[in-house]
């Protein structure tokens, strides 16, 4: 703090530093530091009778005027199941959950666009040639689904005493951006 009362130097980020070891990771070495494995003690929440899956909400149903295939409710029942498959589906917001498949389901359409238009299209008022607007907009998509995945992924890697890495819908999201042209 300085004198005149305004806080200087030290541009401390956010996440920044070593990243905390799994639950996983500290079974699996014996809990070499001796400490007390924490696990987060959540309340349990709602208790789901006769569902598989928690119904989404109505804006991932909607008809899309979109090119392409347009499948959030999909990709939210994958990363549902394989939540529950974990045991973490009570710590995890159906909100996150939801963003996750709206961001996915988006970045596969403008996948799709960019195979069908290409990487160049034409500039509105000069006609010369010019970025696609389809490849910043995937680029921002793909933030996006890392960001929120990470969110999801770190919940899971801190909680699940068992391996969680087989079965990861993150990997179906390359596989299906890999198969598009193919299809």
């Amino acid at each position: 703090m300085a004198k005149d009362g305004t806080a200087r130097g030290s541009n401390i980020k956010v996440g920044a530093g070593r990243r905390p070891k799994g639950l996983t990771e500290k079974l699996s070495e014996g809990n070499p530091g001796g400490r007390k494995l924490q696990v987060l003690d959540l309340p349990d929440g709602v208790e789901l009778v006769g569902e598989n899956v928690p119904e989404p909400s109505a804006y991932l149903k909607s008809k899309q005027k979109a090119f392409g295939s347009y499948d959030p409710i999909g990709i939210y029942n994958k990363t549902w199941t394989w939540l529950r498959e974990c045991g973490c589906e009570k710590l995890i917001s159906q909100q996150l959950i939801e963003q996750y498949a709206m961001s996915v389901s988006r970045l596969i359409q403008c996948e799709e666009a960019i195979s069908e238009y290409g990487f160049l299209s034409k500039h509105p008022t000069t006609g010369a040639a010019c970025a696609s607007p389809f490849v910043a907009m995937a680029q921002n998509y793909q933030k996006q689904v890392n960001t929120i995945w990470y969110q999801i992924f770190q919940v899971v890697r801190e909680n699940c005493s068992k391996d969680f890495s087989v079965g990861n819908p993150q990997d179906d999201l390359m596989e299906r951006l890999l198969r598009n042209g193919r299809n």
